[in-house]
């Protein structure tokens, strides 16, 4: 699932360029919502600010909701947000969305253009989802809830319903245990230094 950047309707910009603008020329006097320290909207708002150049403080709350209510009320600037939690608020004009952090553009919301577009390729960001099970779990049980898995991801109605949530269905080549260790161990060296480098531990 693709992150959003969105800021609050009246954000002095139009575009993500325009964004990107007004934040290095008021450095550290926006605000950014996020779940807490470490969450998805935390470390995608340090990837933002890392591949822009641009600093802004990080308000934490205890969840999505809030964060989004306030940003709708105009308390805070931006949240780099799941699709899935700002979708509606967009189709309802409450908040204003500048890019889809992602090479394409959501089916859910076309008339968003992706980072590249908006004139900032390599800015992309997503939240993924997976099913995993203990490292001893037999080979047999794996391939058992693999097929599972895939069979309901084929189902034209679960692939609607994550349509509409502004999420992407990898192809069934990749819905594989191997492809997934494989990327899962990818995004462990992409995020691990970037995490690292902003001081983000467990608490």
């Amino acid at each position: 699932m693709p992150l959003l950047i969105v800021a609050k309707k009246t954000a002095p910009a139009n575009d993500l360029q325009g964004l990107v603008a007004w934040l290095k020329d008021n450095p550290n006097k926006a605000s950014a919502g996020t779940n807490g320290t470490g969450s998805i909207q935390h470390v995608g708002g340090i990837y933002f600010q890392n591949k822009t150049c641009v600093w802004f403080a990080f308000i934490p709350y205890r969840g999505g909701a809030p964060a989004l209510q306030d940003l709708m009320a105009g308390q805070i600037d931006l949240i780099v947000s799941p699709a899935a939690d700002c979708i509606e608020q967009i189709r309802a004009g409450t908040i204003k969305a500048f890019a889809v952090m992602a090479k394409n553009r959501l089916a859910a919301t076309p008339n968003i253009p992706n980072v590249s577009e908006a004139s900032f390729p390599g800015l992309e960001f997503s939240q993924w989802y997976a099913i995993f099970a203990p490292k001893n779990t037999p080979q047999e049980v794996i391939t058992k809830l693999n097929t599972a898995v895939a069979v309901a991801l084929a189902d034209s109605r679960v692939r609607q319903r994550l349509a509409d949530l502004g999420q992407d269905v990898p192809p069934p080549d990749q819905q594989t245990p191997q492809v997934l260790g494989a990327f899962h161990k990818a995004e462990i060296e992409k995020w691990w230094p970037i995490i690292k480098a902003a001081g983000i531990k467990a608490e």
